[in-house]
């Protein structure tokens, strides 16, 4: 209630039908307490015009228009879509003045980072298949229009309120399905696609499927007659292809890292860059390689193809640059001549896969002239401008240069804990790494080094001490995260059940850990308890025997003087018969114990101490001692 414009977009958003019949419903129910007029517009999809049928069943090529609005026939899984259309259009009429509603019934939409199209792009910028697959024929006509060109659309109609309220929103292309993924395929891949059976849609979704099996010729007679659209890709897809690859790459975050290693023999420059091409999922650029891969390539082509009209140009082709890298190499014992090593590497760093995803590039250029034309810019024209910054190709130049340093002595040490078999097959034996150090340090050293080539093109390179620092931690943290995919499903399923298993092996082990915890614990408590046994039995027997012993002479006591005074006094009271035996006894023993104790002149004299000084005490003891 508090908009002027309403827009809801069905195309792909299907769980929105519901929200959007509700929506128009309620606000027609409330016409009557707007402000201000209201503007309804419903984005829906083309596939409620799926089964329509020509005109003219002899001229199939004839585009339907909006004029065919009643004849339409909905795909069965859209007519929901096709109900919300005429509802949104009903409910337009009641008072045009308080709410006007449109509908504009867009093609498959394309651009800003793909949907619909999207398996396309990514099995093509990836290239892990041979060739991008076609579901079924590929010859049905598909009704599109780039998401600009729809936004533009949506924009005149409220900026212009046209009496029309009723829209096809396609471009004026008539692109086939084939057609449009070959132009996927050829920008962004090898080229190649592969026609195969609808059943084997693997990485599509079924919905995905049955808007690219749509074959409809359509025409936007409103959009152009009523309302004033400025096109970004008027004719379609595959002629604004650069455009729309360029958006996808950028909408995505789908960019290229380039690299380039740089360094003294043995500092680890290999090593490093196959684990950065594992980390950032780059294409590893190392010259022996490249070059047996291009001998292969060429081997494979010739032996797999037959000359036939068509392609006998190009195997002539193939068949005269292996023969000339065959002979470049008798004549240099098994290497290249730097212009051929040259020629295989731009190839590789112009082919397809390094343009997409990047690469590392290992141990090459080393000097200055290798590097001003490997990276140099063929489409540039060679000016002589004075300027010191060389001309360079954008696409090939790496966009990261990385120089490993390292001493002599610790790359000595290096190739010294190498394996014999290994110094011999790196050709890092003393005498080939000694000639192949001083080299490189001579190289390095002249006017101008393979690093002053980019730092002409400010490409600054980085230094990092191998001896020091983790070298690819260095290089990841100096290069940024990956700008990719990321991994694929098999890889992350993968990941999954690594971290998994490590989490199961860290509780086990945290479990053993425990558990000897626990022995231990209990292992030194049983010790303990053992020790507080034996030391309470000892002192329990300590006692014992103390008390024993100090019992002795009391005992003796007792049994000298006390009992046999209380066997008396019990005999006596037998003898006697006292009306209450227990004070007579108590009576007795209290007479014998008062005659005993004043007997005692230890007891007198302590008394006496208590009672008087002991000056006093003694004097009266002395001379009193009957009293």
């Amino acid at each position: 209630m508090q908009c002027d414009v309403i827009v809801y977009n069905i195309t792909e958003h299907s769980d929105l039908i519901d929200e959007a019949t509700w929506a128009i419903s309620a606000l027609h129910s409330e016409i009557e307490h707007f402000g201000s007029p209201k503007t309804f517009i419903l984005l829906s999809t083309i596939m409620t015009w799926a089964m329509t049928k020509p005109a003219d069943p002899d001229e199939p090529d004839i585009p339907l228009t909006e004029d065919d609005y009643k004849r339409r026939r909905p795909h069965p899984n859209f007519k929901e879509h096709t109900s919300t259309e005429k509802l949104v259009l009903k409910l337009g009429k009641t008072k045009k003045s308080k709410l006007a509603t449109y509908v504009v019934t867009s093609g498959l939409q394309y651009g800003m980072g793909e949907n619909i199209f999207h398996f396309f792009f990514k099995t093509a910028w990836l290239g892990e298949l041979s060739s991008v697959p076609v579901f079924g024929p590929g010859t049905n006509v598909i009704p599109a229009i780039h998401i600009h060109d729809l936004a533009r659309v949506v924009q005149n109609i409220i900026d212009h309120k046209p009496k029309t309220h009723y829209f096809i929103a396609v471009d004026d292309s008539k692109n086939t399905f084939e057609d449009i993924v070959k132009a996927i395929a050829s920008t962004l891949g090898s080229g190649k696609t592969e026609n195969i059976p609808k059943e084997d849609d693997y990485g599509t979704k079924e919905t995905d499927l049955l808007y690219l099996s749509v074959n409809l010729r359509t025409e936007s007679v409103f959009l152009n007659d009523r309302l004033n659209v400025h096109w970004d890709c008027e004719s379609g897809i595959i002629d604004n292809i650069l455009q729309v690859v360029e958006e996808y790459k950028q909408a995505r975050q789908l960019l290229p890292i380039k690299i380039c290693l740089l360094g003294p023999p043995a500092v680890g420059k290999s090593s490093a860059a196959v684990k950065l091409c594992r980390y950032y999922k780059l294409h590893h650029i190392d010259v022996n390689e490249t070059i047996n891969e291009k001998v292969r390539q060429l081997e494979e082509l010739l032996e797999g193809n037959e000359k036939t009209s068509e392609n006998e140009e190009m195997l002539v082709g193939a068949e005269a640059q292996l023969k000339t890298l065959k002979n470049n190499m008798v004549q240099n014992d098994g290497q290249l001549d730097d212009q051929h090593v040259m020629h295989i590497i731009r190839e590789k760093l112009n082919s397809k896969p390094c343009r997409n995803q990047g690469y590392v590039l290992d141990g090459y250029p080393k000097t200055y002239t290798q590097a001003r034309e490997l990276f140099h810019d063929e489409n540039m024209e060679v000016e002589d401008t004075g300027s010191t910054i060389p001309q360079y190709s954008k696409v090939l130049v790496p966009e990261f240069v990385i120089s490993l340093d390292a001493t002599d002595e610790f790359l000595k040490e290096c190739v010294r804990s190498l394996p014999q078999n290994v110094a011999e097959e790196m050709h890092y034996t003393q005498d080939e790494f000694t000639e192949s150090l001083a080299k490189f340090r001579e190289t390095l050293a002249e006017d101008e080094s393979v690093l002053d080539y980019f730092d002409y093109l400010e490409i600054h390179p980085e230094h990092i001490d191998c001896e020091n620092v983790d070298t690819v931690e260095k290089i990841i943290k100096t290069v940024g995260p990956p700008k990719n995919y990321g991994p694929s499903p098999e890889e992350m399923e993968e990941e999954r059940k690594r971290k998994e298993d490590e989490r199961h092996l860290q509780l086990k082990q945290e479990e053993v850990e425990k558990e000897l915890r626990q022995r231990l614990e209990k292992d030194k408590m049983t010790a303990l308890l053992e020790e507080w046994n034996r030391n309470m039995a000892e002192v329990k027997k300590q006692e014992t025997e103390l008390l024993e012993t100090r019992s002795v002479p009391m005992r003796h006591y007792l049994m000298k003087y006390v009992m046999p005074t209380v066997i008396q006094g019990l005999m006596d009271c037998c003898k006697v018969k006292p009306d209450d035996p227990v004070d007579f006894l108590v009576t007795l023993l209290i007479d014998f114990i008062s005659r005993v104790l004043f007997n005692n002149k230890l007891f007198v004299f302590t008394l006496c101490h208590v009672l008087f000084t002991p000056f006093q005490a003694e004097y009266l003891f002395r001379n009193n001692e009957d009293d």
